[in-house]
């Protein structure tokens, strides 16, 4: 038995494959007689590369799972069969090019090849008309990179290889190019090449005369930018969660008045703006910033782009990728904002985003001549009555978002005009027009009319507009004045250390009572501001003294906040103490990138559908009476009397009897004492 199973070995290649894995060195007969057979029908098969050889498939796989147990033996065994695909690629049979593909990658798991020469050996396989072949390439380069950079990254390999891929990109066959593109944004997205020279072999894609590519490159720029959202429960948000808290509770507490009420409710609306403030950006812009010559890069898109015959999509992504690249590296490109006027018409088809572009591309460093003339194409084209409601507040949304990046192209006349929306019959246009008036009151207050500036504040007071490219960049932390100096700092150490000297040597030991002084609940929590009487320059010194002299702590820093808060809400002693409202106006912050949201925002319930109509319908209902007569008798489930069937009948069979017929001969005074008696009937059956 045993010796009819040992004759049957060398046709059974799969329990030879486990006999050889368990004791090479017993075996090695059967592996030499293997051996001379696939020898034998390589040559073979090299007469006639197209056919596929069933036999020759199986001992590849064979010899390519046993190759670690005899080294020395098929050490010329890779070399053969990758000289065999360099040779014959595109005229091999799918099946057998797919396995001598997969016994190369059980060769290279296994130790046995060098990873350079493989990996430029698949990427020439790319040109192959076999999109299982690529797709099983793609994931094994792209695996194999991720593997080979795990413990540390090895820059030669990844220099040989970028080098190879930016050839390849340059390849006249467009799947061969199309999927080292996908290899390089793949291994990017997984941070294994995540450097310069990734980035800028893509940009290169970014002009390739195949569509398919060049969408795929501007995607990266595009696409690679966001960031998941993480939940962020830092302890910034706590301390503020913590001061609201506060204020309600000091407020349910405390005594009730108008007074009060009006303070905590601006003191809660100051927090959720300092809240909103310290969100995280949602973008990523690392592929953006590494790109080497932006200036350059968006000259020749924007060159590509106006003489384009690519779909609408595709000059769409153009123009975002430009104007992301004026905004984010604040470049020069003059010519982009007249480009973009021709499509700034409310029927234009995506105008949202094309008026996203256009807020994207400004900055304050770009003349603002040349950006007046952008808002005002967009003022006469959308803000007008003319117009329909969302159209008139997209236009003001875009007009406070432009506004936002480069405050000197709003005129005083320009935005005074706007500002009259402030009170317009629809609330999409008056909350779009407000949230303008809000950001120039923070900006520059002295374009607006003096009804539009709000209640004066010590913030608002200390607002000064900048000019053309003026920096401000102050040599002292704002609002350290109301820190105590280091003097007062030295004093106040003294007076503890004496404090608790005296207390230790004069302790009452009769147990009495000592009187404790105490803050009230609305000063305790923000203390005195040693700077209150202080004139603005006597402030500035102070501040900056104290922030060349000492090292501040966290408790300093959270102090300085409060007070900065404090003096949202604090009236201006300035004034001539005129009593004026205040309106609270919700403040837009504006990022590196403006989100479509922000276009798109327009105020108001959307019209809803028929489904979540009839499921309103439905929600109401519940819990609610039914709809008729309520039933008289005392068992609502007894019979009907005759008078109640008869009213049930169709008219049809009872209009003939005498009954009918005698109401419809009745006289006026007839039915007057017939309703008289109905009633009385009716009103003794209550009783």
């Amino acid at each position: 038995m045993a010796e009819r199973n040992r004759n049957q070995l060398p046709n059974n290649l799969p329990q030879l494959q486990n006999l050889i894995k368990r004791d090479p060195e017993s075996y090695h007969e059967e592996f030499q007689q293997q051996y001379r057979h696939y020898q034998s029908n390589l040559q073979i098969f090299q007469l006639k590369p197209t056919q596929y050889s069933e036999s020759l498939d199986e001992l590849v796989m064979f010899l390519c799972q046993i190759a670690h147990c005899y080294r020395d033996e098929l050490a010329e065994f890779p070399q053969q069969l990758i000289d065999l695909l360099r040779s014959h690629s595109t005229v091999l049979d799918a099946e057998m090019r797919m396995t001598f593909c997969k016994g190369l990658m059980l060769l290279r798991n296994k130790g046995l090849i060098t990873p350079t020469s493989l990996l430029e050996l698949f990427f020439e396989l790319l040109r192959c008309q076999d999109k299982l072949l690529r797709k099983t390439l793609y994931l094994h380069i792209v695996n194999d990179i991720k593997r080979i950079n795990a413990k540390h990254k090895d820059n030669k390999l990844n220099t040989t290889l970028q080098n190879f891929m930016y050839t390849m990109l340059r390849d006249s066959n467009a799947a061969a190019a199309k999927m080292s593109l996908d290899v390089m944004v793949e291994l990017y997205r997984r941070n294994i090449w995540h450097d310069e020279k990734t980035v800028n072999v893509i940009v290169t894609a970014c002009f390739s005369k195949i569509t398919k590519i060049l969408v795929t490159a501007m995607q990266f720029f595009l696409g690679s930018d966001e960031v998941k959202a993480e939940s962020d429960n830092d302890s910034d948000s706590e301390d503020e969660g913590t001061k609201a808290r506060r204020l309600v509770m000091g407020q349910t507490v405390n005594k009730k008045s108008r007074k009060r009420q009006k303070k905590t409710e601006k003191a809660l609306s100051v927090i959720r703006k300092h809240k909103k403030k310290k969100k995280p950006v949602p973008f990523n812009f690392s592929a953006l910033h590494l790109v080497h010559d932006p200036q350059t890069f968006a000259e020749k898109l924007f060159k590509q782009l106006e003489s384009s015959t690519e779909r609408f999509e595709v000059k769409l992504m153009m123009m975002n990728l430009v104007s992301r690249l004026i905004g984010v590296h604040q470049l020069f490109l003059f010519n982009f904002y007249p480009f973009v006027q021709r499509f700034l018409q409310p029927h234009q088809r995506e105008v949202t985003k094309v008026l996203l572009f256009a807020a994207q591309a400004t900055h304050d460093l770009v003349p603002p001549e040349i950006i007046e003339t952008l808002l005002r194409c967009i003022v006469n084209n959308f803000v007008t009555e003319r117009n329909s409601n969302d159209v008139m507040a997209v236009g003001l949304n875009t007009v406070r978002e432009v506004s936002a990046r480069c405050p000197l192209a709003m005129g005083e006349d320009l935005l005074r005009d706007l500002a009259e929306y402030k009170n317009y019959k629809n609330r999409a246009v008056m909350a779009a027009c407000r949230s303008l008036i809000q950001l120039f009151r923070n900006v520059n207050p002295e374009l607006l009319h003096k009804r539009d500036r709000g209640k004066p504040t010590e913030q608002s007071t200390a607002v000064k507009a900048t000019e053309y490219g003026e920096l401000v960049a102050p040599d002292y932390i704002p609002g350290a004045e109301v820190l105590p100096g280091t003097e007062e700092v030295a004093k106040e150490k003294q007076d503890n250390e004496d404090g608790w000297q005296s207390a230790s040597d004069d302790e009452d030991s009769d147990g009495s009572w000592q009187d404790v002084a105490h803050s009230s609940d609305d000063e305790g929590a923000q203390g005195e501001n040693p700077a209150e009487s202080l004139t603005a320059d006597e402030k500035k010194a102070r501040a900056s003294e104290i922030s060349s002299t000492r090292v501040l702590s966290q408790e300093e820093f959270k102090q300085i906040q409060q007070m900065q808060m404090a003096k949202e809400m604090q009236p201006s002693k300035s004034g001539k103490g005129t009593k004026r409202k205040h309106v609270e106006i919700e403040d837009s912050q504006s990022g590196e990138l403006v989100p479509l949201s922000k276009i798109e925002d327009v105020f108001g319930s959307k019209k809803q559908s028929r489904e979540e109509r009839i499921a309103t319908m439905k929600a109401g209902r519940d819990g609610r009476e039914k709809f008729g007569r309520k039933q008289q008798r005392m068992n609502p489930h007894a019979s009907t009397t005759n008078k109640e069937k008869r009213k049930k009948k169709p008219f049809m069979m009872v209009k003939q009897k005498y009954t009918i017929k005698n109401k419809q001969k009745r006289s006026f005074r007839e039915k007057q004492i017939a309703l008289r008696d109905a009633l009385l009937k009716k009103s003794k059956q209550k009783r």
